[in-house]
């Protein structure tokens, strides 16, 4: 039977509750700072929850989703949290995190059918076009999808460290440094795809 609305405030109680067992001065703090080490840029996807798969408390981590952790310099829900990240808070490590099984790399090994994921997700399926003879070399649907999952997220990698804001930030203080990670539902595990750095 799924969890009501009503129940979900009532965990929240619970958690606040927990959390101030603890640490009685948690919200307290929390409250008059943000100063994250990490910026996340993970997927949507309800089963990768970016502080929880790390064993981050709130406050440690600054975190943007969208569905396939699409790093795109033109969206301007990413730019602006990327600006925020990197010229506000001045976190130390950018994070671009795929995972196993994300349902936009599958749909990008599909025809495209139009609508709202379909263009968001189109530099995916070009992207998935360019690797194809490599991609198609690879029998097993499952281990193509986490292919070009790893792919997709290397590419991400690369558009950072050319995006002016990345490439300012190094130029000024030698930072951030950026992080290509995958991380696989069937076992939990997030894998170190790639790094770049000034």
């Amino acid at each position: 039977m799924p969890i009501t609305p009503e129940e979900l405030i009532a965990r929240n109680r619970a958690w606040v509750d927990r959390k101030v067992q603890g640490d009685p001065s948690f919200f307290a703090r929390l409250a008059h700072q943000q100063t994250p080490e990490y910026f996340w840029i993970g997927c949507s996807d309800s089963r990768v929850p970016a502080t929880e798969i790390v064993d981050l408390d709130p406050g440690e981590m600054f975190v943007h989703r969208n569905v396939a952790n699409v790093a795109a310099a033109d969206d301007p829900n990413f730019a602006a949290a990327l600006v925020f990240a990197v010229d506000v808070l001045r976190v130390r490590h950018v994070i671009v995190t795929g995972h196993y099984g994300c349902g936009g790399i599958g749909a990008a090994m599909t025809p495209d059918e139009g609508g709202p994921v379909n263009a968001w997700i189109s530099p995916i399926r070009e992207h998935y076009h360019r690797h194809g003879a490599a991609l198609d070399a690879i029998p097993d649907m499952q281990a193509r999808s986490d292919r070009l999952c790893e792919l997709h997220v290397m590419e991400q990698i690369d558009q950072l460290s050319r995006n002016p804001v990345i490439v300012d930030a190094w130029t000024r203080r030698g930072g951030p440094m950026l992080h290509g990670w995958v991380y696989d539902i069937r076992d939990g595990l997030i894998r170190s795809i790639c790094t770049r750095h000034p």
